[in-house]
């Protein structure tokens, strides 16, 4: 029985597992119970991910990731879906280890991979466990919007396919909105840019989501970058292991008063609200943000997750590690808060 007394952090809840479900030969759902102190806490948007703090012998606890599988409009309870990976840490031993009534640590839900507009017509790219996250849309989209569906879901063969009866029934009920075409590997190979394309050609007009390994991502962007599909109207969920502790509460950075004169100022929107700040060359807008007691997303504060990412609207900034952005989203004003750093002395920022 895994058992957590008290969390080790201010933004962390312990939750209890209500249920393990096991989805294929290697991977599992772990449904979790929320207090209700902390329903409010845990609202999430379609596609959006939880962290989970892996108890660990060598080193105490890992912090991962894992999306959110479950739909806000249509399950009663959050549900992750983790996925063994070779060598993996965290994703074997949740799948050993946790049962119905163990407890885990959880950070509220983060991220940014979500439909602004349900309404609209979704194209969904999904492969191995990235199915996940645009589970989670998949349903929303069906639920609450009323636009057409179609999912592009490659596997190694049927025994990999994740939620497969769920997307049967989902297919049954929705003929007129939702299409659902499998890629198995053992059939037609891996997919190839010039086969992703020729697929989905048809729906080029649709809003393209995308989640899984890099190299299936990297066809898909290539394939809808040759069908002439705008940048803007793709998005991509991209995760990495975590190295720090998301779960400690920051320290506020001491500024001198050298630095503190030397800052830029910033004007930051958040939930529609506009912060007007000083910001130290050295300091991160996650830093600065976090000593004035705002409640800004973050996860990871590695540049690894994409919890913080917001939009340069003035100014300009530096990064230290970006890679989980795409160049043509730096080129279109995203930055990672939890990297950047200003270069100009006036900026406006937007989450």
């Amino acid at each position: 029985m895994t058992t957590v007394e008290v969390p080790h952090g201010s933004r962390s809840v312990v939750l209890r597992v209500a249920a393990v479900i096991n989805e294929t030969p290697d991977t599992c759902s772990l449904v979790f119970d929320v207090p209700e102190e902390a329903r409010e806490k845990f609202d999430y948007r379609p596609g959006q991910f939880l962290t989970l703090r892996v108890p660990s012998d060598l080193t105490g606890s890992v912090a991962r990731c894992y999306s959110l599988a479950s739909s806000p409009y249509t399950d009663d309870k959050p549900k992750v879906t983790v996925k063994r990976t070779e060598g993996g840490y965290g994703s074997n031993w949740l799948c050993d280890n946790v049962r119905a009534g163990d407890q885990l640590e959880v950070l509220p839900p983060s991220g940014v991979f979500t439909p602004k507009n349900l309404d609209e017509d979704l194209l969904l790219f999904g492969a191995g466990s990235g199915i996940t996250p645009v589970m989670s849309i998949l349903k929303s989209a069906l639920a609450r919007g009323n636009g057409r569906i179609v999912l592009v879901y490659a596997n190694r063969d049927p025994h990999s396919v994740i939620f497969a009866d769920e997307l049967r029934e989902l297919s049954d009920k929705h003929p007129q909105r939702l299409t659902v075409i499998h890629w198995l590997e053992h059939l037609q190979g891996l997919p190839s840019v010039e086969g992703l394309a020729t697929l989905v050609r048809p729906f080029t007009a649709y809003e393209a989501f995308m989640c899984g390994p890099k190299p299936f991502m990297d066809r898909v962007h290539d394939a809808l970058a040759q069908l002439a599909v705008p940048r803007n109207r793709t998005h991509a969920e991209v995760f990495n292991s975590l190295a720090g502790d998301p779960f400690a509460d920051q320290t506020p950075v001491a500024v001198s008063d050298e630095e503190a004169a030397e800052a830029a100022t910033v004007e930051v929107e958040l939930d529609g609200e506009v912060h007007k700040l000083a910001w130290p060359r050295k300091q991160t807008l996650v830093d600065i943000m976090l000593a004035k007691g705002l409640d800004v997303p973050y996860s990871c504060q590695e540049g690894e997750c994409g919890s913080c990412a917001c939009t340069v609207l003035e100014g300009k900034v530096e990064m230290e590690n970006s890679e989980i952005l795409d160049p043509e989203d730096i080129e279109n004003g995203y930055i990672l808060g939890c990297q950047a750093r200003p270069v100009t002395d006036h900026l406006k920022i937007q989450f």
